[in-house]
């Protein structure tokens, strides 16, 4: 658990910063004294003559700091912040235990990338692998990943277990196109068989 001296839960926020700045801007509030949380990832880069390994914001455009409260003008003034992220004006505070979280999965041997955020319900499809280009809808049942397969006319639907790092997100706006699509050629597949 994260507490401070005073035995409360530090309060987190998330810092908009500048573009490819998040690790300069880390430094600064660093030694202005606020403590600083700036998860990064390792990635090898290809060149043409050689690889390297280099370390990459896995939140590019951000980072997080705590306790903030009183010192918010310090913060924004600092170079490179572009913002704090507020809610009605107020920092919006992260839970600590989405904090730690990151932070021992970053400490570990396991290897750590960004990744598309998805939720439960959002409408995905599947990028790779034999169920290459299915769409459904992403649901987690216990510590796995399924993706419901359904057949609205029916009103039925089938559940398949999937590794979330194969599907992509849709965005509503092509969802609906898709379904647009498919009920247009539907009616035109069903006029052309009359």
């Amino acid at each position: 658990m994260n507490y401070t001296e005073a035995g409360r839960e530090k309060q987190w926020c998330a810092i908009q910063t500048r573009y490819q700045h998040e690790q300069l801007t880390n430094q600064i509030l660093d030694n202005k004294g606020f403590e600083t949380f700036f998860p990064t990832f390792a990635r090898i880069r290809q060149w043409k003559d050689r690889k390297k390994k280099i370390w990459e914001a896995l939140f590019p455009g951000y980072l997080f700091v705590a306790d903030i409260a009183e010192r918010r003008v310090q913060v924004v003034t600092t170079p490179g912040v572009c913002s704090i992220v507020c809610f009605a004006n107020l920092p919006a505070l992260i839970p600590n235990h989405e904090i730690e979280s990151i932070r021992r999965a970053v400490s570990s041997a396991y290897p750590v990338e960004p990744h598309a955020y998805m939720k439960r319900g959002d409408r995905v499809r599947v990028k790779e692998g034999p169920l290459s280009g299915i769409e459904g809808v992403l649901i987690r049942k216990g510590s796995s990943t399924r993706l419901i397969l359904s057949i609205e006319m029916l009103g039925r639907a089938a559940a398949v277990e999937i590794d979330s790092g194969c599907v992509e997100r849709i965005s509503p706006e092509a969802a609906m196109r898709d379904q647009t699509i498919g009920l247009s050629a539907n009616l035109h597949a069903q006029i052309a068989s009359y």
